[in-house]
């Protein structure tokens, strides 16, 4: 008879739920703050002191003031 070994059948240590669900936070945390700066006007965005331009780059973490 053949034996079986199913300790080869573990989870691979490259990829786990944890980094998966951070990933997915992270997309609806810059989705949530682009969306949250597009409803505001070109005056109140004036106010807090950016442009229309600066969205994107502060929903993606990449502009910080």
């Amino acid at each position: 008879m053949a034996a079986i070994d199913f300790r080869t059948a573990s989870v691979k240590t490259g990829f786990s739920i944890v980094s998966m669900i951070a990933s997915v936070v992270s997309w609806n945390d810059a989705r949530m703050t682009r969306n949250s700066l597009s409803k505001l006007t070109t005056r109140e965005l004036d106010d807090i002191g950016l442009v229309r331009g600066d969205i994107e780059a502060i929903a993606s973490g990449a502009l910080i003031r």
